[in-house]
Protein backbone atom coordinates (compact mmCIF):
# COMPACT_ATOMS: atom_id res chain seq x y z
CA UNK A 1 0.00 0.00 0.00
CA UNK A 2 1.37 3.42 -1.01
CA UNK A 3 2.31 5.71 1.87
CA UNK A 4 0.87 9.15 1.26
CA UNK A 5 2.98 12.13 2.34
CA UNK A 6 2.78 14.50 -0.63
CA UNK A 7 -0.43 15.42 -2.42
CA UNK A 8 -0.82 17.33 -5.68
CA UNK A 9 -4.16 19.03 -6.37
CA UNK A 10 -4.81 19.91 -10.01
CA UNK A 11 -7.38 22.69 -10.22
CA UNK A 12 -7.71 25.46 -7.63
CA UNK A 13 -11.40 26.24 -7.97
CA UNK A 14 -14.10 25.62 -5.37
CA UNK A 15 -13.36 21.93 -4.98
CA UNK A 16 -9.61 22.14 -5.55
CA UNK A 17 -8.82 24.73 -2.90
CA UNK A 18 -11.16 22.93 -0.50
CA UNK A 19 -9.27 19.68 -1.03
CA UNK A 20 -5.96 21.51 -0.59
CA UNK A 21 -7.23 22.95 2.68
CA UNK A 22 -8.23 19.63 4.25
CA UNK A 23 -5.06 17.93 3.01
CA UNK A 24 -2.60 20.46 4.42
CA UNK A 25 -4.69 20.71 7.61
CA UNK A 26 -4.22 16.95 8.00
CA UNK A 27 -0.45 17.33 7.78
CA UNK A 28 0.21 16.52 4.12
CA UNK A 29 2.59 18.48 1.89
CA UNK A 30 0.36 19.91 -0.84
CA UNK A 31 1.19 21.33 -4.27
CA UNK A 32 -1.69 23.28 -5.83
CA UNK A 33 -1.82 24.19 -9.52
CA UNK A 34 -4.31 25.55 -12.04
CA UNK A 35 -4.14 26.27 -15.77
CA UNK A 36 -5.68 29.73 -15.30
CA UNK A 37 -3.03 32.35 -14.50
CA UNK A 38 -3.26 33.48 -10.89
CA UNK A 39 -5.86 30.88 -9.94
CA UNK A 40 -3.52 28.82 -7.76
CA UNK A 41 -2.50 31.92 -5.81
CA UNK A 42 -6.17 32.84 -5.34
CA UNK A 43 -6.76 29.30 -4.14
CA UNK A 44 -4.07 29.71 -1.50
CA UNK A 45 -5.70 32.93 -0.31
CA UNK A 46 -9.00 31.07 0.04
CA UNK A 47 -7.24 28.35 2.05
CA UNK A 48 -5.82 31.07 4.31
CA UNK A 49 -9.31 32.55 4.73
CA UNK A 50 -10.70 29.10 5.55
CA UNK A 51 -8.14 28.73 8.34
CA UNK A 52 -9.07 32.19 9.63
CA UNK A 53 -12.72 31.14 9.85
CA UNK A 54 -11.73 27.89 11.57
CA UNK A 55 -9.76 29.87 14.16
CA UNK A 56 -12.74 32.17 14.76
CA UNK A 57 -14.93 29.10 15.42
CA UNK A 58 -12.35 27.54 17.73
CA UNK A 59 -11.68 24.63 15.34
CA UNK A 60 -8.04 25.53 14.63
CA UNK A 61 -5.25 27.45 16.31
CA UNK A 62 -2.89 30.05 14.79
CA UNK A 63 -0.09 27.51 15.25
CA UNK A 64 -1.98 24.88 13.27
CA UNK A 65 -2.67 27.44 10.54
CA UNK A 66 1.01 28.35 10.31
CA UNK A 67 2.13 24.69 10.16
CA UNK A 68 -0.41 23.80 7.48
CA UNK A 69 0.27 26.82 5.27
CA UNK A 70 4.01 26.14 5.46
CA UNK A 71 3.25 22.83 3.70
CA UNK A 72 1.16 24.38 0.92
CA UNK A 73 2.89 25.55 -2.27
CA UNK A 74 1.79 26.47 -5.77
CA UNK A 75 3.21 25.04 -8.98
CA UNK A 76 3.09 26.35 -12.53
CA UNK A 77 1.79 23.24 -14.26
CA UNK A 78 0.33 19.80 -13.49
CA UNK A 79 3.49 17.89 -14.36
CA UNK A 80 5.55 19.96 -11.95
CA UNK A 81 2.95 19.57 -9.20
CA UNK A 82 2.67 15.80 -9.71
CA UNK A 83 6.36 14.98 -10.04
CA UNK A 84 7.02 14.31 -6.33
CA UNK A 85 3.47 13.44 -5.28
CA UNK A 86 2.32 10.17 -3.77
CA UNK A 87 -1.29 11.08 -4.58
CA UNK A 88 -2.54 13.35 -7.37
CA UNK A 89 -6.13 14.60 -7.14
CA UNK A 90 -7.68 16.12 -10.25
CA UNK A 91 -10.39 18.77 -9.67
CA UNK A 92 -10.82 20.33 -13.12
CA UNK A 93 -14.12 20.94 -15.02
CA UNK A 94 -16.44 17.98 -15.67
CA UNK A 95 -15.47 17.32 -19.28
CA UNK A 96 -14.24 13.85 -20.14
CA UNK A 97 -11.85 14.98 -22.88
CA UNK A 98 -10.16 17.44 -20.49
CA UNK A 99 -9.74 14.82 -17.80
CA UNK A 100 -8.40 12.19 -20.21
CA UNK A 101 -5.85 14.65 -21.59
CA UNK A 102 -4.74 15.57 -18.08
CA UNK A 103 -4.44 11.95 -16.96
CA UNK A 104 -2.35 11.13 -20.03
CA UNK A 105 0.03 13.91 -18.95
CA UNK A 106 0.00 12.73 -15.33
CA UNK A 107 0.74 9.16 -16.42
CA UNK A 108 4.13 10.35 -17.66
CA UNK A 109 4.86 13.08 -15.13
CA UNK A 110 3.96 11.32 -11.88
CA UNK A 111 5.97 8.50 -10.30
CA UNK A 112 4.78 5.02 -11.26
CA UNK A 113 3.85 4.37 -7.62
CA UNK A 114 1.66 7.49 -7.34
CA UNK A 115 -2.11 7.12 -7.13
CA UNK A 116 -4.03 9.19 -9.68
CA UNK A 117 -7.46 10.26 -8.42
CA UNK A 118 -10.30 12.13 -10.05
CA UNK A 119 -12.84 14.21 -8.15
CA UNK A 120 -15.47 13.67 -10.85
CA UNK A 121 -19.02 13.45 -9.56
CA UNK A 122 -20.40 11.39 -12.45
CA UNK A 123 -17.96 10.67 -15.30
CA UNK A 124 -16.79 7.05 -15.75
CA UNK A 125 -13.54 6.23 -13.98
CA UNK A 126 -12.81 3.47 -16.49
CA UNK A 127 -12.84 5.87 -19.44
CA UNK A 128 -10.54 8.31 -17.64
CA UNK A 129 -8.21 5.43 -16.71
CA UNK A 130 -7.73 4.35 -20.32
CA UNK A 131 -5.49 7.40 -20.76
CA UNK A 132 -3.06 6.01 -18.15
CA UNK A 133 -0.43 3.33 -18.69
CA UNK A 134 -1.16 1.79 -15.27
CA UNK A 135 -4.98 2.00 -14.86
CA UNK A 136 -4.82 0.00 -11.62
CA UNK A 137 -3.68 3.17 -9.83
CA UNK A 138 -6.64 5.30 -10.99
CA UNK A 139 -9.50 5.83 -8.54
CA UNK A 140 -12.36 8.23 -7.95
CA UNK A 141 -12.17 10.45 -4.87
CA UNK A 142 -15.47 12.31 -4.95
CA UNK A 143 -15.38 15.08 -2.34
CA UNK A 144 -18.45 17.12 -1.47
CA UNK A 145 -18.92 20.88 -1.32
CA UNK A 146 -18.02 22.57 0.99
CA UNK A 147 -15.09 20.18 1.37
CA UNK A 148 -14.08 21.15 4.94
CA UNK A 149 -17.59 20.64 6.31
CA UNK A 150 -18.81 17.57 4.43
CA UNK A 151 -17.93 14.31 6.14
CA UNK A 152 -18.46 11.93 3.22
CA UNK A 153 -15.82 10.91 0.69
CA UNK A 154 -17.07 8.63 -2.08
CA UNK A 155 -14.36 6.27 -3.34
CA UNK A 156 -15.12 5.00 -6.83
CA UNK A 157 -13.54 1.74 -7.87
CA UNK A 158 -13.01 1.43 -11.62
CA UNK A 159 -12.99 -1.96 -13.33
CA UNK A 160 -9.17 -1.93 -13.33
CA UNK A 161 -8.58 -0.16 -10.00
CA UNK A 162 -6.47 -2.35 -7.72
CA UNK A 163 -7.48 -3.32 -4.20
CA UNK A 164 -4.27 -1.71 -2.91
CA UNK A 165 -5.31 1.60 -4.50
CA UNK A 166 -8.76 1.40 -2.89
CA UNK A 167 -7.30 0.62 0.53
CA UNK A 168 -4.83 3.49 0.29
CA UNK A 169 -7.73 5.77 -0.65
CA UNK A 170 -9.67 4.55 2.40
CA UNK A 171 -6.73 5.31 4.68
CA UNK A 172 -6.30 8.75 3.14
CA UNK A 173 -10.01 9.54 3.55
CA UNK A 174 -9.94 8.58 7.21
CA UNK A 175 -6.82 10.70 7.79
CA UNK A 176 -8.79 13.74 6.60
CA UNK A 177 -11.55 13.02 9.08
CA UNK A 178 -13.87 11.84 6.29
CA UNK A 179 -16.07 8.76 6.26
CA UNK A 180 -15.42 6.79 3.06
CA UNK A 181 -17.94 4.74 1.10
CA UNK A 182 -16.74 2.53 -1.77
CA UNK A 183 -18.95 2.27 -4.86
CA UNK A 184 -18.67 0.79 -8.32
CA UNK A 185 -18.10 2.70 -11.55
CA UNK A 186 -21.75 3.15 -12.55
CA UNK A 187 -23.03 6.42 -14.07
CA UNK A 188 -23.50 8.93 -11.28
CA UNK A 189 -22.02 6.46 -8.78
CA UNK A 190 -24.28 6.44 -5.68
CA UNK A 191 -24.44 10.01 -4.43
CA UNK A 192 -24.85 11.96 -7.67
CA UNK A 193 -27.39 9.48 -8.99
CA UNK A 194 -29.54 9.82 -5.87
CA UNK A 195 -28.96 13.52 -5.24
CA UNK A 196 -29.68 14.66 -8.78
CA UNK A 197 -33.14 13.07 -8.73
CA UNK A 198 -34.19 15.14 -5.72
CA UNK A 199 -32.56 18.29 -7.07
CA UNK A 200 -34.19 18.06 -10.51
CA UNK A 201 -37.61 17.31 -9.03
CA UNK A 202 -37.32 20.34 -6.75
CA UNK A 203 -36.51 22.51 -9.80
CA UNK A 204 -39.51 21.06 -11.66
CA UNK A 205 -41.75 21.87 -8.68
CA UNK A 206 -40.47 25.46 -8.68
CA UNK A 207 -40.97 25.65 -12.45
CA UNK A 208 -44.56 24.39 -12.08
CA UNK A 209 -45.38 26.85 -9.28
CA UNK A 210 -45.95 24.17 -6.64
CA UNK A 211 -44.15 26.32 -4.04
CA UNK A 212 -41.40 28.91 -3.84
CA UNK A 213 -37.74 27.96 -3.41
CA UNK A 214 -37.64 28.72 0.31
CA UNK A 215 -40.70 26.59 1.08
CA UNK A 216 -39.53 23.66 -1.05
CA UNK A 217 -36.23 23.68 0.81
CA UNK A 218 -37.88 24.17 4.19
CA UNK A 219 -40.12 21.16 3.52
CA UNK A 220 -37.09 18.90 3.05
CA UNK A 221 -35.13 20.43 5.93
CA UNK A 222 -37.93 20.15 8.49
CA UNK A 223 -39.93 17.25 7.09
CA UNK A 224 -37.03 14.95 6.17
CA UNK A 225 -34.27 16.34 8.38
CA UNK A 226 -32.06 17.37 5.45
CA UNK A 227 -29.43 19.87 6.65
CA UNK A 228 -29.77 21.87 3.39
CA UNK A 229 -32.69 21.93 0.99
CA UNK A 230 -32.24 20.71 -2.61
CA UNK A 231 -32.42 24.14 -4.25
CA UNK A 232 -30.00 25.81 -1.87
CA UNK A 233 -27.70 22.80 -2.29
CA UNK A 234 -27.90 23.19 -6.07
CA UNK A 235 -26.78 26.80 -5.65
CA UNK A 236 -23.84 25.67 -3.53
CA UNK A 237 -22.82 22.90 -5.95
CA UNK A 238 -23.35 25.10 -9.02
CA UNK A 239 -26.23 24.97 -11.47
CA UNK A 240 -23.83 24.30 -14.33
CA UNK A 241 -22.40 21.31 -12.47
CA UNK A 242 -25.89 19.95 -11.77
CA UNK A 243 -26.85 20.40 -15.43
CA UNK A 244 -23.74 18.56 -16.62
CA UNK A 245 -24.50 15.65 -14.28
CA UNK A 246 -28.15 15.54 -15.36
CA UNK A 247 -27.22 15.51 -19.05
CA UNK A 248 -24.64 12.76 -18.51
CA UNK A 249 -27.12 10.59 -16.61
CA UNK A 250 -29.87 11.23 -19.15
CA UNK A 251 -27.54 10.12 -21.94
CA UNK A 252 -26.52 7.06 -19.91
CA UNK A 253 -29.96 5.87 -18.81
CA UNK A 254 -32.38 7.59 -21.19
CA UNK A 255 -34.93 8.02 -18.41
CA UNK A 256 -36.98 11.21 -18.07
CA UNK A 257 -36.04 11.12 -14.38
CA UNK A 258 -32.72 12.67 -15.37
CA UNK A 259 -34.01 15.08 -18.03
CA UNK A 260 -32.98 18.61 -17.04
CA UNK A 261 -35.88 21.06 -16.55
CA UNK A 262 -36.07 24.02 -18.91
CA UNK A 263 -35.71 26.36 -15.92
CA UNK A 264 -32.30 24.87 -15.10
CA UNK A 265 -31.08 25.26 -18.68
CA UNK A 266 -32.34 28.83 -18.86
CA UNK A 267 -30.61 29.83 -15.62
CA UNK A 268 -27.30 28.30 -16.72
CA UNK A 269 -27.61 30.08 -20.08
CA UNK A 270 -28.18 33.37 -18.23
CA UNK A 271 -25.11 32.85 -16.03
CA UNK A 272 -27.11 32.32 -12.85
CA UNK A 273 -24.95 29.48 -11.57
CA UNK A 274 -25.58 29.82 -7.84
CA UNK A 275 -23.28 30.88 -5.06
CA UNK A 276 -20.18 31.23 -7.25
CA UNK A 277 -21.85 33.91 -9.40
CA UNK A 278 -23.90 35.51 -6.61
CA UNK A 279 -27.28 34.40 -7.93
CA UNK A 280 -29.13 31.15 -8.51
CA UNK A 281 -32.30 30.10 -6.77
CA UNK A 282 -31.11 32.45 -4.02
CA UNK A 283 -29.03 35.64 -3.94
CA UNK A 284 -25.53 35.28 -2.46
CA UNK A 285 -24.24 38.85 -2.42
CA UNK A 286 -20.72 38.99 -0.98
CA UNK A 287 -20.54 35.20 -0.51
CA UNK A 288 -18.83 34.07 -3.74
Amino acid sequence: MTRIERVAVIGAGTMGHGIAYVACAAGYHVALTDSEPGAAERGVRKVEAAFDRAIERGKASPEQRARALAQLVTRDDPGDAARDADLVIEAIPERLELKRALFAELSSAARSSAILATNTSSLPIGEIATAVREPARVVGLHFFNPVPAMRLLEIVRGAMTSEATVETARTFASSLGKTPVVVGDSPGFATSRLGIVLGLEAIRMLEQGVANAQDIDRAMELGYNHPVGPLRLTDIVGLDVRLAIADHLHRSFGADTYRAPTLLRDMVRDGKLGKKTGEGFYRWEGEQ
